[in-house]
């Protein structure tokens, strides 16, 4: 027996381990693929980043793999433009439609101490719905990746801007936006209906054709604390 007094003085402690996370129970492709975005993200060397989006790529074109086509990742101008089509289409029909006038006066004559409060509801119906559309309605798997200030995602505040950009430039071309002289509510509520359709029409038109071609748009030097 050795005894305590003979000790190596050399011999430390043992380090404790680090904890290592081996992921999910049962990992599948896209948990792989996951990971790779994630590493492609940290990795500074342009060449190695290029080595982990060739891996990616081929990952990704494994024969039987025909599920990764529900994967979308990135956020290209494609993908924009699918969401000028998409609201066009579903904003044309509104546009000849007299329903509007009467859905924004009754929104503008709704007011709770001179707040048009239906309008809000709305607007955030409109939110809401177009998050759903997106991220649970399971139409195709969505990553996000990068999003602005680390919190809107890139792909929702696009759909949100370009469908109501869309419906405020063709309410204003077609002259519908201030004929009959509405009030500034009115003219507000207007946008909004046609904004519902065509924030639809955006979401669908993005995401249904796919993953789009072509090179990701990037973090738009937004992220708050993130130097990279």
């Amino acid at each position: 027996m050795v005894d305590s007094d003979e000790r190596d003085p050399d011999a430390g402690e043992a380090e404790p381990q680090p904890h290592v996370d081996h992921g999910p129970a049962e990992p599948d492709i896209d948990d792989l693929l996951a990971n790779l975005d994630s590493l492609s993200d940290t990795v500074d060397d342009p060449r190695e980043r290029e080595k982990v989006k060739q891996t990616i790529s081929l990952v990704e074109r494994m024969p039987g793999r025909s599920v990764l086509t529900e994967r979308i990742t990135k956020y290209t101008s494609r993908d924009l433009a699918e969401s000028f089509v998409g609201a066009v289409l579903f904003a044309l029909p509104l546009l000849v439609e007299g329903g509007v006038f009467e859905i924004a006066a009754w929104f503008a004559a709704t007011t709770v101490r001179g707040v048009p409060v239906l309008l809000f509801v709305h607007v955030g119906f409109v939110l809401a719905a177009v998050a759903g559309l997106l991220y649970f309605a399971d139409f195709r798997q969505i990553t996000i990746r990068h999003p602005i200030f680390g919190l809107i995602p890139r792909r929702y505040a696009g759909v949100l801007l370009v469908s109501l950009t869309t419906s405020a430039v063709m309410l204003l071309f077609w002259g519908r936006l201030h004929e009959g002289d509405p009030t500034a509510a009115e003219r507000a509520g207007r946008i909004a209906v046609v904004w519902a359709a065509a924030a639809f029409g955006a979401g669908l038109g993005d995401i249904l054709p796919g993953e789009s071609q072509g090179e990701d748009l990037g973090k738009f030097d937004l992220d708050i604390g993130d130097d990279d």
